[in-house]
């Protein structure tokens, strides 16, 4: 089990109502997403961390690192948003410019002000994400989705999709493990081999696993259902008023102090 998947059992959101969490974090998320507005993305940023590390108790140290993860890519999305490239003599508004050649390589004011608000925006999103994710296992997702009418077979497609996940970390381990012990990684022409094996050796053995699973399945009398819920959650009046509520401050923020950051 995979960290996330288990704090999203054994955190102490994790008997509310999914609809209810999925509701607070999509409030949140349109928000920030629809406004682009600074202020909103470190409210919505600063509400969920909230949650995720007082009301969840998540580990502090287990949500850094996982905020870390999309690092990557968002300071590349930065980096290629932050610097233009031109021929011609004449630049728009800018704060510094190299030539490389014919090649003018510059920053622009309008470039730097899409990726500040690109930043907040992606980090509001992030923890969104991380909310619902940390405190809401997949069982529960299946079930909000089966509440809201969502077709059965396309619940089962997500829900298969996330096991399978797990065993494609399963075969990987095992596979690399084994190639470990036999030295498979020290050259690196051995790498590249020992790679390309690893990769084809888990395709393999993840068609064989689902080709099993859907034998089993069929020989149980498949019914177009793959499993019904065990639980079921209660909803609470007031959890929707105070999901309301922080609907009604958003929009109170925005129309009094938005743009406030910018």
């Amino acid at each position: 089990m995979i960290p996330i998947d288990q704090y999203a059992y054994v955190n102490r959101l994790a008997m509310v109502h999914p609809l209810e969490k999925m509701a607070f974090s999509v409030v949140f998320l349109l928000f920030a997403i629809t406004t682009k507005d600074v202020l909103i993305s470190l409210i919505t940023f600063f509400v969920m961390s909230v949650f995720i590390l007082i009301a969840a108790k998540i580990p502090l140290k287990t949500y850094i690192k996982l905020l870390l993860l999309p690092g990557f890519f968002l300071l590349s999305s930065l980096v290629s948003i932050l610097l233009s490239f031109t021929t011609t003599s004449e630049l728009p508004s800018h704060v510094a410019q190299w030539h490389i050649g014919n090649v003018t390589i510059f920053i622009g004011t309008a470039s730097i002000d899409t990726a500040y608000h690109l930043f907040f925006s992606v980090l509001a999103s992030v923890s969104c994400l991380y909310f619902l994710t940390l405190t809401t296992p997949i069982t529960a997702i299946t079930y909000a989705m089966r509440k809201l009418k969502i077709p059965t077979v396309f619940v089962d497609l997500c829900d298969l999709t996330y096991r399978f996940i797990f065993v494609f970390l399963t075969s990987m381990q095992r596979i690399y493990q084994a190639q470990q012990s036999r030295l498979g990684y020290q050259h690196k022409k051995q790498w590249l081999q020992s790679a390309g094996f690893l990769v084809t050796s888990m395709f393999k053995d993840v068609f064989k696993r689902a080709h099993e699973l859907n034998n089993a399945m069929q020989s149980r009398c498949y019914d177009e259902s793959i499993s019904e819920p065990f639980y079921h959650y209660k909803t609470s009046r007031r959890n929707w008023y105070a999901i309301a509520g922080c609907c009604c401050l958003l929009l109170i923020v925005y129309f009094t102090l938005g743009g406030l950051l910018t």
